[in-house]
């Protein structure tokens, strides 16, 4: 099964190991050896760096006429958790994760979380294994075949939402973690956005930035839905 995956990414790895520790998640690791560091989240951090630095070296040198604070928002929505759950979906991923019970029975191998999680460790184990190029050529794969220009779903509401409260003065808004939930490698936050004490807008996401940011679009969508 596993020969299918490296067919779907088009990668096939000199040390099959670095392959299955990308596909092991922490739930499986604990529950089988109870030794979270054989699951695939070291592989996620680097893959994660690794990801995000050739996605900005492409977009700088493709996009010259572009500003800095454009080209961080076109990276954010390339690397973001919709787009390489995406990835995985195209690649099948989800079929050969290594779950534990708990996460398989929940739905895991069709969480955007877990997929995208492990398509950033499948990357670092292509680095380990075949060097920068091996990287390039997945990111180069499945990555860059769309680059966002506009409609970004990853956006800088936050700025947005300043930039159009402050038309008038005398505006303060603030942001408030009202909930957290789930384990330590799922976690998912609710933020919520106030305009002079009142709530306008609510958000979740998988890091309080990411529900700041979904609070703020929401606050927009009430305030000024012109603006969306």
């Amino acid at each position: 099964m596993i020969k299918d995956l490296e067919e779907a990414i088009g990668y096939r790895f000199h040390n099959i190991s670095l392959l299955q520790n990308a596909l092991t998640h922490s739930s499986f690791a604990n529950e089988r050896w109870h030794n979270s560091l054989l699951s695939n989240e070291r592989l996620e951090f680097l893959g994660d760096s690794i990801l995000g630095m050739l996605v900005a070296e492409y977009l700088y040198r493709n996009f010259p006429d572009r500003p800095e604070g454009e080209l961080t928002r076109m990276r954010a929505d390339m690397v973001c958790e919709k787009t390489l759950a995406s990835v995985a979906a195209r690649i099948h991923l989800g079929d050969h994760l290594m779950l534990g019970h708990g996460e398989e029975q929940g739905g895991g191998r069709s969480r955007d979380s877990i997929l995208a999680d492990a398509v950033e460790s499948v990357i670092a184990a292509c680095f380990l294994d075949g060097g920068i190029e091996a990287a390039q050529r997945f990111i180069r794969t499945f990555i860059l075949v769309e680059v966002p220009v506009s409609q970004m779903h990853n956006a800088d509401y936050k700025t947005k939402l300043q930039e159009l409260v402050q038309q008038k003065k005398n505006q303060v808004l603030s942001y408030t973690l009202t909930g957290e939930s789930g384990p330590d490698h799922d976690k998912h936050f609710t933020v919520a956005v106030s305009l002079n004490g009142g709530m306008v807008g609510q958000g979740e996401g998988r890091s309080k930035k990411r529900a700041e940011q979904e609070a703020a679009r929401a606050a927009i969508r009430n305030l000024f839905p012109n603006e969306l």
